[in-house]
């Protein structure tokens, strides 16, 4: 069947990174992946079609939309986009369309979607079956009656399933949504998108990196960046003031959206088992090497540490609810441990890390991990004419 993804990544990385899970797991398929965001090193399978929409990006304070490049305005990127997505339908023809996010979130991409979805459903462009693909948890909404009721009346008008990626034993959605009766269509948990690190994976990294039996590893991460020199250079400095028998080494990866001055006096710290980089493609490799995972709380970086089970100590991004509630889950089951404002006192830090890397190494807990490969056995039960799969509420 033909598949067209739209995920468009316009702050961090995460949703363009459990995209990729996802899409992984349909092997087989024609697919098309849509982006529109500013450009990100990630290695996609060969087989993959990626089309690039003219750039949209927003501000560090999330304050509105502006195009990635200069020189063009706002609204003509709206239209070259909008032009592009209805040629890519017409020329596509495609069986699925999953939107990532939308209409729970990426509301500002209203302008070309709402023609495309109008479309869909009246079967101007094709017959295609739409489906939203959702993390776990939702952020606040100022309106959060009028934004919900919104939501609703979208997904019931214009969608055909929900695939919500999150184990509800462990985060149902409904904490963070209050109107899940009244979604008319159907829905299921499909489990945690969750990629899982090659047999052997870490002692070779390990090896990569010419870290000895007798040195250890931590590894210091911000998402896609743009919270990262709030983090990263405490960590730094707590590094610097480690008192442990054991030598370790630092490895810090700013992110690709951290402002430059701030990545440059990252940089100017290296040295001294302080290595500095913007981004690796083999994140979950160092993971599953690492003694010591000092992060955010964003979904995949958490998804991370589940599978290669290292320890881990997570500073909630303090902006919204998301991190903050994730984080407090896992820190129940034991699985990390969280920091907060006051922790990132470079002395106190370095107490926070000394303690977690002393801490005895827990068993995992049961949490469905495979929502990429459970998102493909459902999507394949489709016929023509219904939807397969019993509506879990």
């Amino acid at each position: 069947m033909k598949i067209i993804y739209y995920c468009q990544q316009i702050w961090g990385v995460g949703h363009l990174f459990r995209t990729r899970e996802i899409i992984r797991a349909l092997s087989g398929h024609r697919l098309t992946l849509v982006l529109g965001g500013p450009a990100v090193e990630v290695t996609l399978p060969s087989w993959v079609k990626v089309v690039q929409l003219p750039g949209i990006k927003t501000d560090r304070n999330y304050k509105g939309l502006h195009p990635v490049d200069d020189g063009i305005s706002l609204e003509e990127v709206k239209d070259r986009r909008r032009q592009q997505l209805a040629r890519l339908f017409e020329d596509e023809t495609p069986d699925f369309f999953i939107i990532e996010l939308f209409p729970f979130g990426r509301r500002a991409f209203r302008f070309e979607l709402t023609p495309i979805l109008e479309n869909l459903r009246q079967e101007n462009i094709a017959k295609c079956r739409v489906f939203c693909s959702l993390r776990d948890i939702l952020v606040e909404k100022k309106d959060a009656d009028a934004f919900e009721k919104d939501v609703v009346g979208r997904l019931n008008q214009h969608f055909d399933g929900l695939l919500i990626h999150a184990d509800d034993k462990l985060q149902d959605l409904g904490e963070t949504f209050g109107r899940m009766a009244e979604i008319k269509i159907p829905y299921i948990y499909t489990g945690f998108v969750a990629p899982t690190p090659a047999p052997g994976a870490g002692p070779r990294m390990r090896q990569k990196l010419k870290i000895s039996a007798n040195e250890g590893l931590i590894v210091a991460s911000a998402g896609g960046g743009k919270m990262g020199a709030k983090l990263l250079p405490p960590v730094v400095e707590a590094f610097k003031r480690l008192k442990t028998k054991r030598p370790y080494q630092l490895y810090i990866f700013s992110g690709p959206f951290m402002p430059q001055k701030d990545y440059l006096k990252l940089v100017a710290k290296a040295g001294d088992g302080i290595f500095v980089e913007r981004f690796t493609d083999q994140f979950l490799e160092l993971m599953a090497a690492a003694d010591l995972s000092i992060s955010m709380a964003g979904y995949n970086t958490c998804m991370n540490i589940l599978t290669t089970r290292v320890k881990a100590l997570v500073w909630p991004f303090p902006g919204d609810r998301e991190q903050g509630l994730r984080a407090g889950k896992l820190q129940a089951l034991d699985v990390l441990n969280t920091l907060d404002k006051s922790d990132l006192e470079p002395d106190r830090l370095a107490k926070k890390i000394s303690m977690q890397l002393a801490k005895r190494s827990k068993s995992a807990p049961v949490i469905d991990l495979d929502g990429a490969a459970n998102t493909r056995r459902w999507l394949d039960t489709y016929s023509d004419k219904s939807l397969a799969g019993p509506k879990k509420r």
